[in-house]
């Protein structure tokens, strides 16, 4: 895939979530009746977030002491278990309403973008904005939970 076929893809997907989760929080009213098992789904997305922060902690720390493999191993994992959080929270929203939240979107996947492509220079360049970033929005998605349904 060349870079700019990957930057529109990234582009595309990246729309398709903000146009889904704003749907979702701004328009889209809950039907009467929500399925029993949606009252899961925000622990459920409490512990994918702080998986995503462990993992992308754990990522740091193997590329400081050059683990290249581990920190790609705990990269692309924090990469999935994010995608299981954007499922989770849009299921959430779709099927009980809203409690906003926002999230990261096109920069971990340009950044996971140009690890994959080899392209190591261009990665380490946005991943020093990229992870703090996504850092925040783990740790806080965990707080946001704590707050929302146990305080």
């Amino acid at each position: 895939m060349t870079d700019r076929a990957a930057r529109w893809l990234i582009g595309a997907i990246s729309l398709a979530v903000i146009v889904v989760v704003a749907y979702l929080l701004l328009v889209h009213r809950r039907e009467a009746g929500a399925l029993p098992g949606v009252a899961a789904l925000p622990p459920l997305n409490a512990c994918l977030n702080a998986t995503s922060a462990a993992l992308l902690t754990a990522g740091y720390v193997f590329i400081r002491g050059r683990r290249v493999g581990a920190h790609r191993a705990c990269m692309v994992s924090a990469l999935v278990v994010s995608t299981l959080f954007l499922v989770s929270y849009v299921t959430y929203h779709a099927l009980a309403g809203s409690r906003p939240f926002g999230g990261q979107g096109w920069l971990a996947l340009t950044t996971a973008y140009r690890a994959l492509s080899g392209n190591f220079a261009r990665h380490v360049r946005i991943a020093r904005w990229t992870l703090p970033l996504w850092l925040y929005v783990s740790v806080t998605g965990v707080l946001v939970y704590w707050m929302l349904y146990h305080l």
